[in-house]
This record gives C-alpha cells, sequence and structure tokens, in this order.
C-alpha cells in the first residue's frame, strides 16, 4: 500500500513533482507510473482521462493555480468577518472593563538587566522587609567581584539586622575559610548564620518570602524578580531542605569528619568521580578551580592506593566511604529552633 502523503501543493514532494512535469510534457501517464505519487492527484493536480480510466491528465497549472489563490482569498476573507464579529462582541466588554481601576500589583515575574537594575531591585525589596532574608551563595572563581558584591550588601544586611530581621545565607564547603567571608560576619551585628554544603544551587535570594531573585542566565548578567507565591514559596521550601542538610559555620563552626582518613571535601570528590564525571565538571560543582580539584583526586587516590582512574573508581566502591558519610551523625546539620518572626 503506497503511503498516504501529507504535504500540501505548496510543498509538492520532489517525487511527484518529477511526475507532473511528466504529465505536462507527455499529455498523460499511466495510473500504474502514479501509484507512487498518489498525492497528485489528491490535490487535483491529475484526474482520469475521460477515455481511458487507465491514464491520468494533468490539470494545468493555470486553473491550479486559479483554484489555490481563490480558496485562499476565501480563508482570508472568512477570518476577517471572524475579526469582526470578535470585535462586535467583545466591545461592550471592554468599555465595561475600561471603566474599573486597574489594580496595582507588581508583574508575578519581571527580567531585569546588568547589576545595577539587580542591585536596585533588590535593595528596594529588602528596604521594605522586615522578618527574613535567605540567600544561596555558589563559589565563584571571580574572588573580587564575589569582594565587591558581598561588601555592597553590607550596609542593608545590617540594616535589616537592625528591624529585628534574620539572616541566613548557604555557601559552598570551598567557601568556609574565605578571609573576606569570615570577616563580613564578624561585621554583621543581629540573628545572622550561615552553613555550608559541598554543593549547592545557583544563586537565590528570597526575601521575606515574598520575593525572589534567580539569574536569568549563565553570567548573571540577568536576572528574574519573581512575586509568584508559589514560586517563591517553592524557593523557600527548596532552601529549608538544603539548611538542614549543611554543617554549621557561623555563629557556631562545625568541622565535618574526616572518615577513614578522607576528607569531606575528598568524599564530595569520590562522588562525582563515582557518577563519572570529568575534573572539570567536578571543579565546577564543588567551587573549586580545576588544578585544586586534581590535587584532591591525587590524595584520594594516595590515601586510598589506586594506580589509574578506573581503578579509583573502583576502590572508592570497595572502600565504603560513601556509605559512611550518609550513615555519620546528622546532628552537625540539626538547625536551631525556629524562631517565631
Amino acid at each position: 500500500m503506497t503511503e498516504a502523503h501529507t504535504h500540501g501543493v505548496e510543498d509538492l514532494c520532489p517525487a511527484g513533482r518529477k511526475l507532473y512535469e511528466q504529465a505536462l510534457r507527455e499529455g498523460r501517464i499511466s495510473t500504474e507510473d502514479a501509484e507512487p505519487s498518489r498525492c497528485l492527484v489528491d490535490l487535483g493536480l491529475l484526474h482520469p482521462a475521460l477515455d481511458d480510466i487507465d491514464r491520468l491528465e494533468p490539470v494545468a497549472p493555470t486553473v491550479v493555480l486559479h483554484r489555490l489563490l481563490r480558496a485562499s482569498e476565501d480563508r482570508i476573507a472568512d477570518e476577517r468577518r471572524r475579526e469582526e464579529r470578535l470585535t462586535e462582541a467583545f466591545q461592550p466588554l471592554l468599555r465595561i472593563d475600561g471603566q474599573r481601576p486597574e489594580p496595582d500589583r507588581p508583574a508575578a515575574v519581571k527580567v531585569l538587566g546588568g547589576g545595577e537594575q539587580i542591585n536596585r531591585a533588590i535593595t528596594e525589596a529588602m528596604a521594605e522587609a522586615d522578618r527574613e532574608l535567605l540567600t544561596i551563595q555558589p563559589s565563584t572563581h571571580s574572588g573580587e567581584r564575589m569582594q565587591a558584591a558581598q561588601a555592597a550588601s553590607l550596609d542593608r544586611d545590617q540594616a535589616l539586622l537592625d528591624r529585628g530581621a534574620r539572616i541566613r545565607t548557604l555557601y559552598q564547603h570551598t567557601q568556609r575559610h574565605v578571609p573576606f567571608i569570615i570577616a563580613r560576619y564578624e561585621q554583621l551585628r543581629g540573628d545572622a548564620e550561615a552553613r555550608t554544603l559541598d554543593e549547592v544551587t545557583d544563586r537565590l535570594i528570597v526575601v521575606d518570602r515574598a520575593v525572589a531573585f534567580v539569574p536569568a542566565n549563565k553570567d548573571r548578567t540577568w536576572a528574574l524578580e519573581v512575586r509568584h507565591p508559589a514560586l517563591v514559596d517553592y524557593f523557600a521550601t527548596t532552601f529549608e531542605r538544603l539548611w538542614r542538610l549543611a554543617t554549621p559555620m557561623y555563629p557556631d563552626a562545625v568541622r565535618p569528619p574526616t572518615l577513614g582518613g578522607v576528607t569531606p571535601r575528598q568524599r564530595a570528590i569520590a562522588a562525582l568521580l563515582v557518577e563519572g564525571h570529568t575534573d572539570a565538571v567536578i571543579a565546577d560543582r564543588l567551587g573549586l578551580n580545576i588544578r585544586t580539584a586534581r590535587v584532591h583526586i591525587a590524595k584520594l587516590a594516595a590515601t586510598l592506593g589506586s594506580e589509574s582512574r578506573a581503578q579509583l573508581g573502583y576502590l572508592i566502591g570497595q572502600s565504603g566511604i560513601l556509605d559512611q558519610a550518609r550513615r555519620a551523625p546528622q546532628a552537625l546539620g540539626t538547625p536551631r529552633a525556629h524562631r517565631p518572626h
């Protein structure tokens, strides 16, 4: 059975076009020759000859074109009449709606472009806040850029704390001993806490659980200001779940335990190695530069006695260090009792 063609005349298949050209040149073709291109009959380009039903004759291109243009014009005319009926039906409704005052509410999602506009929007949101600020600050390889951003936010964070609000921040483990981050918490006065994880999400700021800010592109030159309650609640819930898994850094720093001579950072690297990630991906996921990641991989290999990358993955599985980490006491990441706002 010949497969049905679904194209229109304007997208005529190559086989159909070739057969139609042959019919125009020769005047007739056999139905047997036309069988692979039944679309020509379906589209009205060929029709049976009156004196021989086993032969097909071409319909003149001018006739076909006129018929198709006429059909197109009819469709356009129908659409215009439909537009007129819609306009007529909605006109009185638009007059009623025009008399109702437009509600003064911000857009559910707004795109912010450029650092100045992003910082201004965050500052304005925090100026109205008095309850809580949740932030996730992933490591960046541009220390100066991050340091400048942290310094710029110090005053507005302190103003929020002075109003009795609470600030909680999640970093990666690689940030636990960064001098300017430690200095930042030594300067802040009030209810500010920080915890760390091996991996965190991209940057997130949630203000009073009413507005959230997230990056809109990879280099973070664009951001989304989100005010949709369901989305903001989703971001806050994600933060809370990560917070419960994180290790305290400030004000009561807790060092993640070393298991079997393998450091927490090496365990995180081991988990990603077992998943088959490259050195570059591991470095990016854990906020390290690739040279540091490779140093840790080499130390891990030396600790486990591995002589190759393939053997290292096997030895990680045999050592049980990942299972030990999962069985380690969860108390390190247990949050303090949540205070009412």
